[in-house]
């Protein structure tokens, strides 16, 4: 992550783009009537973008002899759903492809469904899960953004394994090395962007206290360790 442009078969790129397709319509639908219900919301939505940006924009040496980043994803999707992360990933995504050389068009697909899909969307489920056994907040926060990380990792570890499977072992055989590979390397910048995440997260909670209760992140007059699942933002349309 990012798959390089070109790198996956054709077939492949375009299998992807579809799979990511409806996700990225859906979440286009739920960010114009969050902005148009709360206008106030825009600031913080590109917030939430230019975390993503800065941080899958990185490029960090790993001990494989490549390189690895934080993905970023973590923190839009706890403040607004994985529908509008999607969103804004795929933008982070394609400004990358375009302006960085990171990522590809024929790649998009992919890298959106494993950065800006998979990964939100896993990440949130944890930070749900975790918040409904009044977990503490900041603890949810981390490993939701922990997750997010890694699992975007695993999802391109299955990708890059479908498209080049292993000539002894097949697709299993070569899950292992890719997944071997990633594992080693993004585990610790998980762990990082993990901190990073709940330290933004205690920022936003001392500007912008207002705006992260009507999200449903914390609950009006109750102390950051008396926040309650129960609370949220009306659900996904």
């Amino acid at each position: 992550m990012h798959i390089a442009e070109g790198f996956l078969p054709p077939l492949h790129a375009v299998a992807w783009g579809a799979a990511s397709a409806p996700f990225v319509v859906h979440g286009v639908r739920a960010l114009t009537r969050e902005v148009r219900a709360n206008p106030e919301s825009t600031l913080l939505l590109g917030a939430s973008g230019a975390f993503t940006f800065v941080l899958s924009a990185l490029k960090l040496p790993s001990v494989t002899g490549s390189c690895s980043h934080p993905t970023g994803t973590g923190l839009g999707a706890i403040l607004f759903r994985p529908p509008i992360m999607a969103v804004l990933g795929t933008i982070t995504l394609l400004f990358q492809a375009l302006l960085l050389a990171h990522g590809g068009l024929t790649t998009l697909g992919a890298n959106v469904f494993s950065m800006a899909i998979a990964g939100p969307w896993a990440g949130y489920a944890v930070y749900r899960l975790l918040r409904r056994f009044d977990v503490p907040l900041m603890v949810s926060v981390f490993f939701g953004a922990f997750v997010a990380d890694l699992s975007t990792y695993c999802v391109t570890s299955v990708q890059l394994a479908l498209a080049f499977p292993d000539p002894a072992t097949g697709i299993p055989g070569a899950l292992a090395k890719f997944g071997g590979i990633f594992a080693v390397t993004q585990i610790p910048l998980a762990v990082s962007e993990g901190l990073l995440t709940v330290l933004v997260m205690r920022l936003l909670m001392q500007s912008s206290k207002g705006e992260l209760t009507r999200l449903g992140v914390l609950l009006h007059g109750a102390r950051p360790g008396q926040q309650k699942p129960e609370q949220t933002k009306g659900a996904v349309a």
